[in-house]
């Protein structure tokens, strides 16, 4: 089973938006685990236009009490970029998972991932701290990287595939997009082969879905911008079990 983790990073972007507790983004990540999705996802900015660092420790309390009201096992992922700021949040909140992204200064979004050996000297200590804490560590990576055994060596458990050239392709053609997934899954099965486990997101959807769910050794999909702007048409709830059927091929 595939699963999904819900980035609520757009939710807080509409409440800072006016001020104020609406939409609140406590009450909506309660919702979207009720519809099924397996997971809460926030990336902490240093300039906080979107996820507020008060709102991390709630965020991981909703979703403990969620696993223990309910006996389930969904996950909190936090991701950003490999600093002392960030590395500080990770031990302090403890979530399931720390998703290493490499940031650029002014960037709307993330844009691109790490490259080895260029970015392991910057790694190494904060994987270092957040393995010695018990936490996965996923870093972000773009089809085709090389040199994954350095990623491995350095106790990296997952990779996330930055798929945002993938979306933007398909998009356009869904053959190009066929075209590009091959990239995609020659770098899968070199990361399974290293043993790295594969998580993916950026820009993926119910329709761009049909095709990448085929990713070899895929885990789990975050996905925020595109879900919930679906949602604005679809509803919250039918959204998250939309994007759970395509994922699991129902």
């Amino acid at each position: 089973m595939i699963k999904l983790s819900v980035n609520v990073n757009k939710i807080a972007t509409l409440r800072n938006s006016r001020g104020g507790n609406h939409p609140d983004i406590l009450d909506l990540s309660q919702k979207i685990l009720d519809y099924g999705a397996h997971g809460i996802t926030i990336h902490p900015r240093e300039d906080e236009r979107h996820i507020r660092t008060d709102d991390i420790k709630p965020l991981r309390d909703l979703v403990t009490h969620y696993n223990q009201q309910t006996s389930v096992s969904r996950e909190f992922n936090i991701e950003g970029e490999p600093s002392e700021r960030f590395l500080q949040i990770i031990l302090d909140h403890k979530p399931d998972q720390a998703t290493l992204v490499p940031v650029k200064p002014g960037e709307i979004t993330s844009d691109h991932g790490f490259q080895f050996p260029q970015d392991s000297e910057r790694l190494q200590p904060i994987v270092a701290a957040i393995k010695k804490a018990g936490i996965r560590v996923s870093i972000f990576v773009e089809a085709g990287v090389q040199n994954l055994q350095i990623a491995k060596d350095l106790g990296v458990d997952r990779i996330e595939f930055y798929t945002g050239p993938f979306a933007e392709r398909f998009d356009r053609n869904p053959n190009d997009g066929k075209a590009m997934f091959t990239r995609f899954d020659y770098s899968a099965r070199e990361a399974i082969s290293k043993g790295l486990e594969i998580n993916a997101g950026h820009d993926l959807d119910h329709k761009n879905l049909e095709l990448f769910r085929a990713l070899p050794g895929l885990k789990e999909v975050s996905i925020g911008h595109r879900l919930i702007s679906q949602a604005l048409e679809w509803g919250l709830e039918k959204t998250i079990k939309t994007y759970l059927e395509v994922l699991n091929g129902k």
